[in-house]
């Protein structure tokens, strides 16, 4: 297995300290850093351009960059329809949720839940929150660690701490505006990471039209599935749906990229910031998925992982690019630069966001409680060193990323199982009048509860191997399949499956994000409505800015009506 020299280590190096100095540079210059508002929210200066490229490559992390690929070289190109629900998430994500924080002028877009429902469904979601982000954190960390485990032997001990240490150094000094930069240079590295892969490839077999037919050939094109059975993995309706609730819980209700939109003056700039977003994440997305029909072209006849040159799937990509361009020295650096690239753009927002929710949502409160008020040099001082410890316990945890799965399904069943109930109580907030702290909290905990049992309770499938191998060229034929003969022992294995596995345990995991959304907030309406029956209590009148515009300007116009009425009964009765 080729190896890194000097210069990739050289290039590898320099983009660390180019992130490192960006840190550094808005820790000394702007306000320095005197106020919370400046740290957390960049003083709400902020243009479009780097939030948009903020709100996609937090999203696109390394996790993306190997696990898309991975996810079309081994399944095929089904999973790119997931582009169309973003597509159709994005005005909804703009024009019924955002506006709403906008409103409130807080960096914790938790405090929401505060004013709408009370104290208790504030904490209940912040840890929800906390929690997603520390699991999310793992995976993302111990990515980029496979890269350099799979083209330079490299301890993966090493790898998880030397990123982590990078980011934590200038997430903890530089604050939202640092990270926010760093993330417009980050997602250069990304792309350059993506183009190195699809041009090699097209030089290596003649074009880009035969890394298509190639892939076409080995089964790999792959956009006729659309079957309404919950219990196959990638479907239009799974990839439609799921990929629609799993923007929405993103863009519409998670601190990370609510944070992010906020440092934005207007609402008006937020938003075209999001739409902005969209075609820049399909870009990276689409790019990522082609990419793995261009790795499929070079090993379709020999299988790396079969072979026994890698551990992982996962880890296809820098072993391409060490195949492929080894011999070109810096080359391969710039590529493992993309890779940490896109998980430090991602736990830098993780240990932000963290940072403020812990601050905002338990520290502030507590402290208000005891009538004790916390400066503005203290509040500083105290983010500071929450995000530094954020970013320690990050790499702690990232040792369990190993024991998730698949980068790519381990992320999205995250997302799933804990941002589709949180998702759902803010939806619950935002379009009803009726949903109270009872039935909010209640139904939070029984999606809570439900999506991790489905989410993490069942058995690991095993992955279908979909390689035409052909033993002359590989090193090691034993224990090859042909494609017909792989297929039929995944068929086989589902049909096993539907008899010996409880069947919530067999949907796919595309539908943990709708279904933890839906029955947060089916739950929480249902408990909301039994606890106002019986208590008697009457649905109190609440700020019309809690809620989504099209029912806040309903209210309004309702308040409106009834005040003119009153008026004119007033003038009558004393006319009379």
């Amino acid at each position: 297995m080729a190896m890194l020299v000097a210069a990739d280590y050289v290039v590898i190096v320099i983009t660390m300290i180019i992130s490192s100095g960006i840190g550094v540079y808005y820790w000394l210059s702007g306000g320095k850093q005197k106020s919370t508002e400046e740290y957390f929210m960049a003083d709400r200066s902020m243009r479009v351009a780097p939030v948009a490229i903020g709100l996609t490559v937090s999203y696109l992390s390394a996790v993306s960059l190997l696990g898309v690929s991975s996810e079309n070289y081994v399944y095929g190109t089904q999973y790119a329809v997931i582009n169309l629900a973003y597509g159709l998430a994005t005005p909804f994500a703009a024009y019924f949720y955002i506006p709403v924080f906008f409103k409130l002028g807080t960096s914790s877009s938790f405090e929401y839940l505060d004013k709408r429902f009370g104290r208790i469904a504030r904490m209940a979601a912040s840890f929800a929150f906390i929690l997603q982000l520390f699991l999310y954190s793992g995976v993302v960390l111990y990515a980029p660690a496979l890269a350099l485990e799979a083209t330079t032997g490299l301890s993966t001990t090493a790898s998880v701490i030397g990123i982590g240490l990078v980011c934590t150094f200038y997430s903890t000094i530089g604050g939202i505006k640092a990270i926010l930069v760093t993330d417009v240079f980050q997602s250069l590295l990304m792309l350059i990471a993506i183009i190195l892969v699809i041009v090699t490839a097209a030089v290596d077999v003649g074009g880009l039209d035969q890394i298509w037919e190639i892939a076409h050939k080995g089964s790999r094109i792959e956009f006729d599935s659309i079957s309404m059975d919950p219990t196959v993995r990638h479907t239009w309706w799974s990839l439609t749906f799921g990929g629609f609730f799993t923007y929405l819980s993103l863009y519409g209700s998670n601190q990370v990229q609510v944070q992010r939109m906020l440092t934005i003056k207007n609402v008006r700039g937020a938003q075209s910031a999001l739409w902005w977003s969209w075609p820049l994440s399909s870009l990276m997305s689409l790019g990522l998925c082609y990419s793995g029909l261009a790795i499929y072209a070079k090993y379709r006849d020999c299988d790396p992982y079969k072979s026994g040159r890698i551990g992982s799937y996962d880890q296809l990509m820098p072993l391409y690019v060490m195949d492929m361009l080894s011999a070109y020295p810096g080359v391969p650096g710039l590529f493992i630069a993309g890779i940490f690239s896109a998980g430090l753009s991602t736990i830098s927002a993780t240990v932000n966001s963290l940072a403020v929710v812990i601050l905002e949502d338990f520290i502030k409160p507590i402290c208000s409680l005891r009538n004790k008020e916390i400066t503005a040099t203290a509040s500083i001082i105290l983010s500071k060193i929450l995000a530094f410890t954020v970013g320690l316990s990050c790499i702690g945890l990232a040792f369990m990323g190993r024991y998730l799965g698949g980068l790519l399904q381990a992320a999205l069943t995250i997302f799933g199982v804990i941002g589709g109930p949180v998702f759902g109580a803010y939806t619950l907030g935002m379009f009803t009048r009726l949903g109270n702290q009872r039935g909010m909290v209640i139904g939070l905990l029984t999606s809570l509860a439900f999506s991790l049992w489905i989410g993490f309770g069942q058995p690991k499938p095993p992955i279908p191997n979909k390689v035409n191998a052909v033993p002359m060229n590989c090193s090691n034929p034993a224990g090859y399949y042909d494609y017909e003969d792989s297929l039929n022992l995944h068929l086989e294995y589902q049909q096993n499956n539907s008899d010996s596995y409880f069947y919530l345990y067999r949907i796919s995991y595309m539908w943990y994000c709708p279904l933890g959304s839906v029955v947060s907030f089916v739950v929480g309406y249902i408990a909301s409505w039994i606890s106002n029956l019986i208590l008697g209590e009457k649905v109190q009148e609440l700020d019309p800015d809690f809620f989504t515009p099209i029912l806040a300007s309903r209210m309004r116009e309702r308040r409106l009506k009834a005040a003119n009425k009153f008026h004119s009964t007033v003038v009558l009765d004393t006319i009379s």
